[in-house]
Formats: C-alpha cells, sequence, structure tokens
C-alpha cells in the first residue's frame, strides 16, 4: 500500500479557483503552469476537445519533471484541466476582450449552456494517464443589458471559460445548475477522486499529507 506521506499532487495550471478547491478537499497542490499554447488544439467536438487540451497540459509538465530527472521513486500525480462552455451549439472559451464579453452574455442570458470540463491525471511513477470529462448544465437568468454591462466592467467573467464565475458575483445571474457544481469552478471533485481510486490511491491519503506538512 502506497504511503500517503511519498505523494506528490501537481497542477498544471495557475488558476486560483482549482488550486482553492483542492485546498477545500485537503490536497496542498505544486502549482505548475504548463503554459501551452491552446491554439494548436482545435475540435468542433467540446468533450474532444478539452480533454484533449487537459491531457495535453498535463503531458506538458509531466515532460519537464521527467527531464529535470527529479522524480527519483517518488508517486507524483499531474493534473490538467480545460474548460469550455458550449451554447446552441457554439464553444466558448475565455472572452478575447470587454465587447466580446458582453456580446457573449446577450447570447447566453435565457439560455441554457453545457460547461465541459475536461481532466487529466498523469501517475508520473507508472507512466500511466487518465482522461475524462465532466458535463454540468448551467441556466443562465435572462438579464438585461445593464447588468451585463455592469457586470463586465468588474472584470471578473474576462479570464473565465464562459464568461462567468460562479464562484463570484456572477452567481448571481446563473438560475440552476444540472450536474456536478465544482466542475462549473474549474474542476469536479467527484471525479478527480475517482481518477486518483482508478491509480489505486485514495484521497483521504492527502489528508495525512497536509497533517504531516503542518507538523501535526
Amino acid at each position: 500500500m502506497t504511503q500517503p506521506n511519498r505523494i506528490t499532487f501537481i497542477l498544471a495550471s495557475a488558476s486560483p479557483a482549482r488550486k482553492r478547491l483542492l485546498e477545500t478537499v485537503g490536497i496542498q497542490p505544486i502549482i505548475s503552469p504548463s503554459d501551452f499554447d491552446e491554439s494548436q488544439i482545435q475540435d468542433s467536438n467540446p468533450v474532444q476537445l478539452v480533454q484533449k487540451l487537459a491531457q495535453a497540459k498535463a503531458e506538458v509538465v509531466t515532460q519537464t519533471l521527467i527531464n529535470s530527472s527529479k522524480i527519483e521513486d517518488k508517486i507524483i500525480l499531474v493534473l490538467g484541466c480545460d474548460s469550455v462552455l458550449a451554447v446552441e451549439g457554439e464553444i466558448y472559451g475565455k472572452p478575447a476582450n470587454i465587447e466580446e464579453a458582453i456580446a457573449r452574455w446577450q447570447t447566453m442570458r435565457g439560455q441554457v449552456g453545457q460547461l465541459y470540463t475536461g481532466h487529466a491525471l498523469v501517475n508520473v511513477s507508472t507512466q500511466q494517464t487518465l482522461v475524462h470529462c465532466q458535463t454540468t448544465h448551467v441556466y443562465f437568468a435572462d438579464i438585461s443589458d445593464r447588468e451585463i454591462e455592469a457586470y463586465i466592467a468588474t472584470g471578473e467573467p474576462l479570464n473565465c471559460a464562459g464568461c462567468f464565475a460562479i464562484e463570484g458575483k456572477g452567481g448571481l445571474f446563473v438560475e440552476k445548475l444540472e450536474g456536478c457544481h465544482t466542475n462549473v469552478i474549474g474542476l469536479s471533485l467527484p471525479l478527480l477522486r475517482r481518477m486518483i481510486q482508478e491509480f489505486g490511491y485514495n484521497i483521504t491519503d492527502f489528508w495525512s499529507l497536509a497533517r504531516n506538512h503542518q507538523g501535526l
């Protein structure tokens, strides 16, 4: 059985929201953004798109670790994620600017969107990779142009896939969710738990790691 204090969890993302989610459930991740050029991957299927992007990000960080020769006998898990929103068949990532964000919300309001998040978990030690996608249906409120412009002016939606942050002010403009809530924030915690279990580990192993790290 794997000793919990030998597992290192690396998040191949600079997303503060994903980091907070992991910390909330007792995982203290090492942040290592992949800086992968997402324009290299194009796909009209949102599930395939987010899975390919998530895997590419995880693999970039994994290869960097292998090249550094720092893995030794350590157990290292690398998580890559990517999210997009689809509304009426159109796939959206982060808005390019304020004008695009306003136009996006004018399309999204009163609609039901599908938030897709790809998850790629690499076990660097065994060179195994798991890739899955989680989908959540998002029901957007039919908000006014004034509300849209005020929300975009906060700057919050400009760095979010789908142009909204449900854990922030954007939560005011979402009527309901069908599916995994944390998936909309950046990663599905239930899916991550199952993926970790597929590798033969347990999510509670990381709680022990956190206690050891804190000297408890």
